[in-house]
């Protein structure tokens, strides 16, 4: 495999469970393979993904001081700005690296229901009051509006995992109904010194959830998957696109018959390195903080123990952390 599968969603958008069921096993074999693939007819409006790119492009170009006016007060907060040297993705798959050559802002959804699973002890940990800076204005309404797009997408996705996974297309709604999805503007700035040895934009790793929905530049430095066969290809990205990948957590629901591959993002070549600036906005599709994750695979045959979806997640955000020194 060179390059990674496009799949047309506009068949199972607009037809019916016959049409679903075909792009499903579309999605089956891609994600038994390399757990990579491209949607087009996604039905998001590129007005929304124009919009929220171009205030993040606004926010990154304003001076770091300006930029950590946004850094969350309780250190540790997965709210707000987190500045170039703060994480290391690599070190959640056992890496060594150096940090990320990265910088990002971090949000979750707007609002929540006055209700106990949401603002009691534990939902406190994931639904956490989103913090936005002054400049430029409208990044917070259009962060909104597109996490909200991203929901309705994602929840689509998770049905035709489950007619591709042989299970009844509402199999994961109660999973996901009150998940703790978060998002990420990530900005990798421009390279005016060589990286350390090791170094990379965003070290090798995989995604901690159900799925991840992203959306690219294509520009030099760009995002690559380690394919089966232990070669790293590069993944297009378009920014009227979204590529998809398969996260721990659906790897381990279905017990390793879909795979959740590593993958990094470059360092651009160093003829172009000191103008070449990129951002990807990513949604990281997380069930219900207390939704069990266990296999759907046959009885006592379960490679995996089950575990808690907000425990997973809390894990790897430690696990990644760069300390403060």
């Amino acid at each position: 495999m060179q390059r990674i599968p496009i799949i047309d969603l506009s068949a199972a958008r607009i037809g019916g469970l016959a049409s679903r069921h075909a792009v499903a096993r579309q999605i089956d074999a891609t994600c038994r393979e390399i757990g990579f693939f491209t949607i087009t007819g996604h039905g998001v409006p590129i007005a929304v993904m124009d919009e929220l790119r171009s205030k993040a492009h606004t926010f990154f170009s304003l001076p770091l001081e300006d930029k950590c006016k946004a850094i969350h007060p309780v250190s540790g907060t997965p709210r707000g700005y987190r500045a170039q040297g703060r994480e290391a993705l690599a070190h959640a798959n056992a890496g060594t690296t150096p940090a990320d050559l990265k910088e990002f802002y971090h949000f979750g959804r707007k609002s929540w229901p006055e209700e106990p699973y949401y603002t009691g002890p534990e939902g406190r940990r994931y639904f956490i009051p989103n913090l936005w800076p002054t400049t430029p204005q409208g990044l917070a309404n259009a962060a909104a509006v597109y996490y909200a797009e991203m929901e309705k997408l994602a929840a689509f996705m998770m049905r035709l995992t489950a007619l591709a996974l042989g299970r009844e297309e509402h199999f994961f709604d109660d999973k996901i109904d009150r998940h703790i999805s978060a998002m990420r503007l990530n900005f990798y700035p421009e390279q005016t010194s060589a990286p350390e040895p090791g170094q990379l934009r965003a070290g090798a790793h995989t995604d901690y959830g159900a799925f991840t929905i992203l959306n690219g530049e294509s520009v030099p430095g760009g995002l690559q998957v380690l394919t089966n066969n232990g070669q790293w290809i590069d993944v297009e990205t378009d920014p009227e696109t979204f590529v998809i990948n398969i996260g721990d957590l659906l790897m381990r629901w279905t017990n390793d018959r879909w795979v959740s591959n590593s993958h990094r993002v470059v360092n651009p070549p160093a003829s172009v390195a000191s103008r070449a600036k990129r951002l990807s906005i990513a949604f990281f599709q997380q069930p219900n903080y207390d939704a069990v994750i266990e296999c759907i695979a046959p009885p006592g045959k379960a490679k995996y123990p089950p575990v808690k979806s907000g425990e997973y997640r809390d894990l790897k955000y430690r696990q990644t952390t760069v300390p403060v020194t």
